[in-house]
């Protein structure tokens, strides 16, 4: 099983916060790439983690050639396409750069999109920028003329939670507005995520994926429990295994994996290429759903983790 996401690496503040580098990677078989990735370091402004990092907001890149994206050959020659880049902070201090990689490859379909609010211009949601592989010209024309109130629409409902949405099967979901077009597109799952920002304005980074390529093999949200000492699975979805929104399963902090209480701590997003062979809950998940790596995007409010979904690829 191929997935959308095809690579993901967290680059993190070096120096007294002037320069980037990889902090961890997983490349899948885009082995070049990994080799050049592992080499490079961007100061603020530089490089696509680097202007994600300037700019204070997440960024897509739809395209490599011709974009402030230093590796573009290295990505063409392991079929990587388009990117998407998300910073994290505390206060107004960066703390890490998570980027996501697609492709546009024949046999994918996928699409990934930024929605805004600025409460400054209106007081719905708007796609700011979206990349569509492999998707009909009319469900990309359809996004660009929506607006979404807080709470329609998969980015609304995320945007208004303050949380995750996953769907496993939006196109049949009467809650995805865009139900329709997503159908004959081939679209039918679903990930929105509220994105950290430095500035005013709301982002929601939406990933929408058809069956064949689906976004990741497992996606699920994990909470924080009253006590502040349990992770609770809130939903979810597997290719192998369905929905995972009654499962309710619980692990002790103390019992998880020191990358996941890391991610906790620190608000930071971690991964891991060897997802197989953790303890507990992560490495049962990733053998079920024959996962090779897990990556783990802490979604915050307030400067603290709220949530963390697990992605794993």
């Amino acid at each position: 099983m191929q997935t959308f996401i095809r690579a993901a690496e967290v680059w993190l503040p070096v120096q007294d916060q002037a320069l980037l580098e990889l902090g961890a990677g997983l490349f899948g078989e885009a082995h070049s790439f990994a080799a050049v990735s592992r080499t490079m370091r961007f100061p603020k402004g530089q490089g696509l983690p680097g202007h994600a990092w300037d700019q204070g907001r997440p960024l897509l890149l739809k395209a490599f050639e011709g974009a402030n994206f230093h590796r573009a050959d290295a990505a063409r020659q392991d079929g990587l396409t388009c990117a998407v880049a998300l910073p994290y902070f505390v206060g107004a201090r960066l703390t890490a750069v998570l980027v996501l990689f697609g492709s546009d490859d024949q046999a994918c379909t996928g699409a990934i999109e930024l929605w805004r609010n600025d409460p400054r211009i209106s007081s719905d949601m708007t796609l700011f920028d979206g990349y569509y592989g492999g998707t009909e010209p009319a469900f990309e024309q359809l996004s660009r003329d929506t607006y979404l109130p807080r709470g329609m629409g998969l980015p609304g409902m995320a945007w208004q939670r303050e949380e995750a949405v996953i769907m496993g099967e939006l196109d049949t979901s009467t809650r995805f507005l865009r139900g329709d077009v997503a159908t004959d597109s081939g679209i039918c799952r679903g990930l929105a995520m509220p994105c950290d920002t430095t500035g005013h304005a709301s982002y929601v980074l939406t990933l929408l994926s058809g069956e064949d390529t689906p976004i990741a093999r497992r996606a699920e949200r994990w909470l924080l429990d009253t006590t502040q000492q349990h992770l609770q699975l809130a939903g979810g979805y597997c290719e192998i295994q369905g929905s995972l929104d009654q499962t309710g399963s619980v692990v002790r902090l103390a019992l998880l994996d020191p990358l996941v209480t890391e991610a906790l701590r620190a608000g930071t997003p971690v991964l891991s290429e060897v997802a197989q062979q953790m303890v507990g809950p992560i490495g049962e998940a990733a053998r079920a759903c024959g996962a090779a790596g897990c990556v783990w995007v802490p979604v915050m409010s307030e400067d603290k983790v709220s949530e963390l979904v697990a992605l794993y690829l």
